[in-house]
């Protein structure tokens, strides 16, 4: 059977659930039928007229971004305007355009790990989790039912936590209750005071996995009425995050690890603030646009940020008392940070869609130039 625009797109929110995006952030299939099949489809930070001409030239069926095209609400796909016309001949072409983009940012291997991994850090993990997006579910099961329902649970993306996954906690005690005359009760008498043998079941759940997972604990539960509780959770999310730190092998000189970014990331220049002759070691990075996250990376304790988009009094903030920098702070470019995504998701997709042919665009989709006199 023919891969559709779908098993992809199914594939990839596995991956880096919609709802870890930024609100502000539009993903998904931006244009085209998800019922389309996929023979070829070509990976790009952006969609650009370059990269719809390269598109057609190699016969792709869609084309996946990191950026999307759509970031703002359209009222009219007409010719006028950059992104209306581009959606206008995408649609024309046939050709499909799909875009991920703050979820994969926030994904465990995501964007900022790929960046990490270019520039050679080791032991990488998220620089900033997820605040505000864990909750605790609680309900309550009759012991012959309890595999079946903690199975389910996990299986929909229930407790996971680290580097593991399946977590739960379950105590046992009595359940009280009495059914109405119209009910229809696993165990007990309508009209009769009742209890039972259960387990109180507990597992950690992701704000976009919650859904499913009820689904899942209903579709389960041998109850009529299934009780459960859902509680906000207040630590920050092991499983999502921006950002990611880690160490290089051996520490280096700042003007090395500048030489060391300018070289790997394709930067013709670079902005900084940072005594050249300090060691780097420890490294915090972001792809894009990561000036926000400056406090969390000297609270990580990182010698130097690798992140783009950073404005003039953003680099004061690295500044201690005396004026000197307390960190580096190295702005890379929006492009040179983010462009490592496009053979981060042409591999990524490769290894799982054998079938299908995935090629990175040999367009540099980013309008900006450097002049070097």
């Amino acid at each position: 059977m023919p891969t559709s625009v779908r098993a992809i797109a199914r594939a990839l929110h596995a991956w880096a659930p919609p709802g870890s995006a930024q609100d502000y952030d539009n993903v998904g299939l931006q244009v085209g039928r998800a019922d389309a099949s996929v023979a070829r489809v070509l990976l790009a930070l952006d969609c650009t007229p370059q990269v719809l001409r390269e598109a057609q030239d190699v016969g792709a069926d869609l084309i996946v971004t990191h950026h999307p095209l759509i970031f703002r609400p359209l009222t009219s796909v007409t010719a006028a305007d950059y992104p209306s016309s581009l959606a206008l001949r995408l649609a024309e072409a046939g050709i499909g355009l799909f875009s991920i983009h703050t979820n994969l940012d926030a994904a465990p291997g995501g964007v900022s790990f790929a960046l990490a991994e270019h520039l050679g850090l080791q032991e990488v993990s998220f620089l900033d989790g997820f605040p505000e997006t864990l909750y605790k579910l609680t309900t309550f099961v009759p012991a012959e039912a309890l595999e079946d329902v903690r199975s389910a649970l996990a299986d929909a993306g229930a407790g996971r936590i680290g580097d593991y996954d399946a977590c739960a906690f379950a105590t046992k005690g009595t359940g009280y209750f009495r059914p109405h005359k119209d009910a229809d009760p696993h165990t007990g008498t309508p009209g009769t005071l009742s209890s039972a043998d259960e387990y109180r079941l507990e597992a950690e759940v992701a704000r976009w996995t919650l859904g499913a997972v009820l689904d899942a604990l209903r579709a389960a539960h041998p109850y009529e009425e299934v009780a459960y509780d859902v509680y906000p959770v207040q630590q920050k999310n092991t499983q999502a995050g921006l950002g990611a730190v880690g160490h290089l092998d051996e520490a280096m000189p700042l003007r090395s690890f500048l030489a060391r970014v300018a070289d790997r990331l394709d930067a013709g220049s670079l902005r900084y603030a940072g005594d050249p002759a300090a060691s780097v070691q420890r490294v915090a990075v972001c792809g894009g646009a990561g000036s926000d996250f400056v406090g969390q990376a000297q609270a990580a304790g990182a010698d130097a940020y690798v992140t783009a988009d950073v404005t003039y009094h953003t680099f004061f903030d690295v500044l201690d008392t005396d004026g000197a920098p307390a960190m580096a702070l190295i702005d890379a470019g929006h492009y040179e940070t983010e462009a490592l995504t496009e053979a981060l998701l042409r591999d990524w997709l490769a290894a799982r869609f054998p079938d299908v042919a995935f090629r990175r665009t040999e367009t540099r989709t980013s309008p900006m130039r450097t002049f070097v006199p």
